[in-house]
């Protein structure tokens, strides 16, 4: 008896939510400014978007109730290889200590490098593969963060007559290049509310060779001469603290209203607008949580390698992370980690070919692209990425 009230509150309720949808549709001002300037082709696309909308979210209501009536609630979201993704992340925390005291410095190098590829392949993949658009100029963010944080080290640091130790004021330092690189993320967001795809994509390139040649003009920061002086503060806990923070909070970003915004926004932005959603909103939130990562991730690299020039940041720093991430897969937590990971161990493998690795790793890229389009892991999650249903 009770399950059966159970289904009959849900079957009501989505039907009330279906009549209210269909409602806002035939009455509100996107539609009737569609109508006007697509005819009854855009009012029929955007009727039919709706009905479909609305009847795959009854039919999984249906389904969620079924699934929790029919078995226990259990902890297989959580897991992955078998493990739970709790132990693990804790099991990697213990890592991150032991192995640069066991291992040599070359791994703990290319360890870190990997953690902060990472970083910087889920949040351009949240614009590129969540949202839809084309950017390739996120090596700009990340110099707008390295600089940043470098210029919070050596200049501004040493001015304060009392001395801070370095395990409280590294994470500010990041987070203040992050925070930089967030504010500068805001024009571009502005800009992407009238362009998409190659526009935006024009748009980024030429954002990034402003900044590019800014800091080349800038003797403050050393021009085109680079920064000196920046301290070893980035270690192999610190970054995968950093990378643990960063997929967290993206994981909660995409299963969040926002992250379901910017899908619509991919599918087809004009019903998503017609359907009530905040497109600018939405594309205001992502291109900041995004770049704000990014300058993170410039952070850690700037006090991994002690110095930085403009030529650090320059198009093909943009390039390896397109290329990170489509090779793992896009709109996919679980690719980015793979693509950062595949990318890095085949750049370190493929040394010894010189000139010719960067003949290679774009073969090995079109390959991809053409016996697997969606890359390694395209449009598909670990189970560890999944929020509890």
């Amino acid at each position: 008896m009770i399950r059966l009230l159970d289904e009959f509150r849900c079957h009501f309720a989505m039907l009330r939510k279906h009549t209210i949808g269909l409602t806002r549709i035939f009455y509100t001002d996107h539609l009737r400014r569609l109508g006007k300037k697509g005819g009854y082709f855009a009012q029929t696309r955007i009727m039919t978007w709706a009905i479909c909308a609305h009847t795959a979210r009854h039919q999984n209501a249906r389904s969620s109730l079924s699934h929790k009536l029919s078995r226990p609630h259990c902890h297989d979201q959580y897991q992955i290889f078998g493990f739970n993704s709790f132990y693990l992340v804790i099991l990697g925390g213990c890592s991150s200590f032991l192995i640069p005291e066991l291992c040599s410095n070359y791994i703990t190098c290319i360890l870190i490098t990997l953690a902060i590829n990472a970083i910087l392949c889920v949040s351009l993949n949240l614009i590129n593969g969540y949202m839809g658009e084309f950017s390739v100029g996120h090596g700009a963010f990340m110099a707008i963060g390295a600089y940043g944080s470098a210029i919070m080290t050596v200049k501004i640091l040493p001015l304060i007559p009392f001395s801070l130790s370095s395990f409280l004021t590294f994470p500010l330092i990041v987070v203040v290049g992050g925070l930089l690189a967030a504010l500068v993320g805001i024009p571009l967001a502005l800009l992407s509310f009238k362009t998409r795809g190659d526009y935006l994509a024009i748009i980024t390139l030429a954002f990034l060779m402003i900044v590019k040649s800014a800091l080349e003009n800038i003797s403050y920061v050393g021009g085109p001469r680079g920064f000196l002086g920046i301290p070893p503060l980035t270690t192999l806990p610190w970054v995968y603290f950093w990378a643990v923070v960063t997929f967290w909070i993206m994981r909660h970003f995409i299963h969040s209203k926002w992250g379901r915004s910017i899908v619509a926004i991919r599918e087809d932005e004009i019903a998503a607008e017609a359907m009530g959603v905040s497109t600018r909103s939405a594309k205001m939130m992502t291109f900041v949580i995004s770049s704000f990562f990014a300058g993170i991730a410039g952070g850690l690299f700037a006090h991994q390698i002690q110095f930085i020039n403009p030529s650090s940041f320059d198009i093909l720093r943009s390039t390896n992370i397109l290329v990170m991430v489509y090779l793992g897969g896009v709109a996919s937590l679980s690719g980015s980690l793979v693509g950062a990971g595949v990318f890095t161990i085949l750049y370190q493998i493929l040394q010894p070919l010189g000139v010719w690795r960067m003949v290679t790793m774009p073969l090995l890229l079109v390959l991809l692209m053409i016996f697997r389009p969606r890359g390694i892991m395209g449009y598909q999650e670990w189970s560890c990425f999944k929020l509890k249903e």
